[in-house]
């Protein structure tokens, strides 16, 4: 975190749009959990598990509710929502690595591509011919921006991000370092015990305010395009196969891998190490719980799990004994039942 930036807690109050409850002129450079914040850090309380640190807390104020703000003597910034409010404040302290360096030399811009103003191009990074990059773009080291691609408006993307040919990525996108969009999907056709390579002829279209974390891979389209929709979240480590498609505002943490033309619905939170077989649909308002097998579709909102849960390694093995013993304990019930 940057200490040298630093803001009364006036101004913190009046930038976050927050009633300010003590001290105006207490210097804040810095967040903090409450349990390890000191003097001039500003943290924040939301959750109840933590209500014992609030008590301890040496932060110089707190982003509080109304309803909590009671239980903290100290110096406040209330607001109904403080984890949303801790979000916005994360933004005033965090470190841009990419501010204003503009164009830099050892970059390889070919002469057909189209760039906007007041963008960055990192070193040694090329952006090949027809490729678009408009108006407020970061682009950091190293970077691989594939012929007739776009990056939209205000976008960003670290170090060592390759973005491949056709592959269209919205406004205010954050690509971190490591990531490929575009590669080929996974495509072969098997001709006895050869596999014959399939040309992978689609794209990727990604819509605006998405984020992919870093060393996730979203291969591009067979025929179709692979669609990821707006404000779409992917952790790091995340494979997207080829024709996939994502709905607005949808989750996906890390690990998971997510097979060939499967579709995922709006507003659905995918956890670590899910796995989705290919062709599947997921319908919106879906929550899947990590390390979880999605083997088949899921048509009604709510929550999924697969797998079972951690037991001691004994137990589980004894466990894992019996689930192979289901098949014939159902029959030997049923046979019992229909002879009764």
């Amino acid at each position: 975190m940057d200490k040298l930036r630093s803001y009364d807690l006036a101004s913190l109050a009046e930038l976050l749009q927050v009633k300010l409850d003590g001290d105006a002129t207490i210097k804040i450079s810095g967040l903090a959990t409450l349990a390890n914040a000191n003097e001039g850090d500003l943290s924040f309380y939301h959750n109840p598990l933590y209500f014992n640190d609030l008590l301890k807390s040496r932060a110089s104020a707190v982003i509080i509710s109304p309803q909590q703000a009671d239980n903290f003597p100290g110096n406040k910034l209330i607001a109904e929502q403080p984890y949303i409010c801790y979000a916005r404040a994360s933004h005033l302290f965090a470190v841009n690595t990419q501010e204003n360096y503009g164009l830099a030399e050892s970059a390889h811009i070919h002469p057909q591509a189209r760039l906007g103003e007041k963008i960055n191009i990192g070193n040694n990074t090329v952006v090949e011919a027809g490729a678009s990059i408009a108006d407020g773009v970061s682009i950091g080291a190293n970077c691989v921006i594939g012929r007739n691609a776009s990056i939209g408006k205000d976008s960003r993307l670290d170090h060592n991000v390759c973005i491949a040919h056709d592959v269209v990525v919205g406004q205010r996108a954050y690509i971190y370092s490591g990531v490929v969009i575009g590669s080929d999907g996974f495509g072969f056709a098997k001709e006895g015990e050869k596999y014959h390579k399939i040309a992978q002829l689609g794209s990727v279209l990604i819509g605006d305010d998405v984020e992919v974390g870093a060393n996730t891979c979203i291969d591009r389209g067979a025929l179709d395009d692979t669609r990821i929709g707006d404000g779409v979240k992917i952790d790091n480590q995340v494979q997207i196969a080829h024709n996939v498609e994502i709905g607005d505002n949808t989750v996906i943490c890390g690990c998971s891998a997510v097979a060939g033309s499967a579709r995922i619905g709006k507003n659905c939170v995918i956890a670590g190490g899910v796995g989705i077989i290919n062709h599947v649909e997921i319908t919106d308002n879906v929550t899947v719980t990590a390390m979880s097998l999605v083997n088949q579709s899921i048509t009604r909102p709510g929550s999924y799990s697969s797998g079972t849960g951690l037991s001691n390694t004994l137990e589980w093995k004894k466990n894992i004994v019996r689930f192979r013993q289901l098949d014939s304990m159902a029959k030997s019930i049923k046979k019992y039942l229909t002879t009764k």
